[in-house]
């Protein structure tokens, strides 16, 4: 008996919606359930329930410290009382009353404190849980004026903008180079890039052991990194692999999250008053940063890109380092901050993959190039120039 071959019908489009929503509904009704019934009501003791409190930042002017706090308790809780420096004092907060979960808000205190003093903060739940906040080192908070904007900007556009736009001078000298040569800086980008990425990550990671607890900061950053990455390897693969100035725009945007990321971290660090910018450190950041604009040339030595390519490409590079020094000095979050730094990775991650790829295109002999003198010495020398620099810029 032959086996019938004519194709099943398809099933109608409401059937299939139902079988999705069936399966949707009856896990909403079991949830309900499951929340009505309480079924650890049971195991009560009476014990006080778990409570935690995160100190996301800090304001200090004319009218005292103001603290912007997110709750992470099992059940909503209530600040009760405030003590600064030992000694209690009255509060205001907003939204006032008693803090869901995942709720953040504000604590405002009219506390006189001292310029260049380290002042300590306790928040005591209405359960007795005490929550300790230290201000290192107490400095009056930018505000978003003209003149506090177009400073950042400024310091913004030295250590962002500047590094990459003379390392792209490099170029026309570049061209010149022969296969060793490029070899050399196609390898030199992939270690300066290689010490971004361990930079970006743990600092990363650092700033999300700050964060709140629900936030999963350390889950948070290695997904939000795999995540850059997948996308960005699939926008960048829709076409076949990207060269030139494709390759050069990948190199800048992953550059540019990077500078976005550092620039938070500086302005965050100096709203909070835990660094000052100096001179020195303002040159060591544009040292830091020159290799940047010579690792985006690299792919575009054996073409002839228009000239407007090197101004857009410094901008996308080097521009986020002043959205990254406003949104840090006036908005500073470590949630937000780590959030940042793992997309740049994720997508320095791609970028060192895409020139990696690339360099062994270029060459014939894809075994022997990997470990030849030009790659070697290349790929070494990026990671320590940028190791060497980056000393310059640690506080």
């Amino acid at each position: 008996m032959r086996e019938n071959s004519q194709p099943q019908p398809a099933k109608s489009s409401i059937t299939q919606l139902m079988l999705v929503l069936l399966p949707l509904a009856a896990m909403l009704v079991a949830f309900v359930w499951i929340a009505s019934l309480d079924p650890l009501r049971s195991f009560n003791n009476g014990a006080p329930p778990v409570e935690a409190m995160t100190v996301e930042r800090t304001i200090l002017d004319e009218t005292g410290i103001g603290l912007r706090v997110r709750a992470g308790g099992s059940d909503p809780m209530v600040i009760a009382q405030v003590v600064v420096d030992d000694a209690f004092w009255t509060f205001t907060q907003d939204p006032p009353g008693p803090i869901a979960r995942g709720e953040a808000v504000w604590v405002q205190i009219p506390y006189p404190w001292v310029l260049g003093e380290a002042h300590v903060v306790k928040l005591l739940s209405n359960t007795g849980t005490a929550f300790e906040h230290e201000i290192a080192v107490a400095v009056s908070t930018p505000k978003a004026t003209t003149s506090q904007l177009q400073a950042q900007a400024l310091v913004g556009a030295i250590v962002g903008l500047l590094p990459v736009a003379l390392g792209l001078m490099f170029y026309p000298a570049m061209r010149g180079v022969g296969r060793a040569g490029m070899n050399f800086l196609l390898a030199l980008t992939v270690g300066l890039l290689a010490f971004l990425l361990i930079d970006m990550t743990a600092e990363a990671l650092e700033l999300a052991s700050e964060a709140a607890a629900l936030f999963q900061g350390t889950a948070m950053v290695w997904l939000a990194g795999l995540a850059s990455f997948l996308l960005l390897m699939a926008i960048g693969r829709w076409r076949g692999q990207p060269e030139g100035l494709a390759l050069a725009f990948f190199i800048a945007l992953g550059i540019g999250l990077h500078n976005f990321g550092e620039g938070l971290a500086i302005g965050g660090a100096f709203a909070a008053g835990s660094a000052g910018l100096g001179t020195f450190l303002v040159l060591g950041f544009a040292l830091h940063n020159v290799t940047e604009g010579i690792g985006i040339a690299a792919p575009m030595l054996r073409f002839r890109p228009p000239l407007w390519t090197f101004p857009a490409l410094t901008l996308l590079a080097g521009g986020p380092a002043v959205l990254g020094m406003w949104a840090g000095s006036l908005a500073y979050a470590p949630q937000w901050s780590a959030l940042a730094l793992a997309v740049g990775a994720g997508a320095i991650l791609q970028v060192m993959i895409e020139v990696g790829s690339y360099l062994m295109r270029q060459n014939r002999d894809r075994k022997a190039v990997l470990f030849s003198p030009a790659v070697i010495g290349g790929f070494l020398g990026g990671i320590a120039f940028m190791y060497a620099t980056a000393a310059l810029i640690k506080v």
